[in-house]
């Protein structure tokens, strides 16, 4: 049975947590049979490190070594063939489906993980979280439209606060990432402006002129609180774990909600059907959904040119969408859905191996 882990030893002793289960390869061939690489979300690494060190801790001749490196860089390494699996925040599109069929045949994608992308800022003189932002305000912060702090809008959702007269820097993530993925497609989705004319992607030409990057949720969550005034959007896990303030965001049924993990079970109950092609659960019209609510993503090849690594990567993968889940609940994701968990075993299940 999975361990209960807190959030700061997941996310602070990553890199141990990372280290041991890979370090296990080391103690005898008997072992360490197999080596399996993956790599891709950042949004995932808190889960996959808890969930992969535990895996290994049962299965000792199976070891994990995951990396962070961004959806863009996952679905890359692994249209590459130099991981044995891929994970993103948002599915392959066609055309990357493609370049990865070509390279290495059939694709699978399958949910694995179930999480909510925060609005984190850092406001000197506003104390504790709870600042109101609604969909057209936030648009406009982003767009650049709104670029003080003061600004009248901001005043009139927060009428009691002391709102400084400083610059509101934009903070956004500088990697291919599916985390930016599911924001501007929530931004797309409540913004025609932004919509029109910066869209939704994992990379995007950010139109705010105070716009700074950050690599990865951890480089994002860094910059916001290394930087008064900033705003920025960060997974979940990594705002608790940090102790960063959060925004309230209005949902489309009209409540001021922070990011939690009942919010985002509410957004995910709202669409009980979700397939690598018809995925997005933003800006829910469900009462108690939080808006910025997505499902990440782990990609295999349905022939794997080794059968046995094929198989040792399809028993983790099932794994951690059935038995691995109760660790998800513990480190501020939210398990999958009974029908998604299944949806995702089934996908794995066609597996040739």
């Amino acid at each position: 049975m999975a361990t209960k882990m807190t959030r700061k030893e997941a996310l602070a002793g990553v890199g141990v947590l990372a280290t041991a289960a890979w370090g296990l390869g080391n103690l005898s061939p008997a072992r360490a049979a197999t080596a399996l690489t993956g790599a891709g979300s950042t949004f995932d690494y808190p889960f996959f490190s808890k969930a992969f060190y535990e895996y290994s801790q049962d299965h000792p001749d199976v070891t994990i070594n995951y990396q962070g490196i961004g959806s863009g860089g996952g679905i890359a390494q692994f249209t590459a063939k130099t991981v044995d699996f891929g994970a993103t925040d948002v599915p392959m599109n066609a055309t990357e489906v493609a370049k990865a069929e070509a390279a290495g045949g059939p694709v699978i994608q399958v949910p694995v993980a179930l999480g909510g992308v925060a609005i984190s800022y850092d406001l000197p003189g506003v104390v504790g979280g709870g600042l109101r932002l609604s969909p057209e305000v936030l648009a406009a912060i982003f767009l650049g439209k709104i670029s003080s702090w003061d600004d009248a809008a901001i005043k009139k959702l927060n009428p009691s606060a002391d709102l400084p007269s400083i610059p509101i820097v934009v903070v956004h993530r500088s990697d291919g990432s599916g985390t930016t993925y599911i924001f501007t497609d929530y931004l797309s989705h409540v913004s025609p402006e932004w919509k029109s004319s910066v869209g939704t992607g994992k990379s995007v030409q950010w139109p705010a002129p105070s716009s700074i990057g950050g690599k990865g949720n951890e480089g994002v969550a860094g910059a916001i609180r290394q930087t008064p005034g900033a705003i920025g959007y960060v997974e979940l896990a990594y705002v608790l774990e940090n102790s960063m303030t959060q925004a309230m965001l209005e949902n489309r049924a009209g409540e001021f909600l922070f990011c939690t993990t009942a919010h985002v079970a509410a957004a995910a109950a709202s669409k009980p059907e979700v397939t690598a092609t018809n995925f997005s659960i933003v800006d829910s019209p469900a009462q108690g959904a939080w808006p910025i609510s997505g499902y990440s993503w782990a990609i295999v090849y349905a022939q794997p040119s080794d059968p046995a690594r094929g198989k040792a990567v399809h028993d983790v993968l099932d794994w951690v969408v059935t038995k691995g889940q109760e660790i998800a609940g513990g480190l501020d994701y939210v398990p999958l859905p009974a029908n998604v968990a299944a949806l995702a075993s089934k996908g794995l299940s066609e597996m040739k191996v």
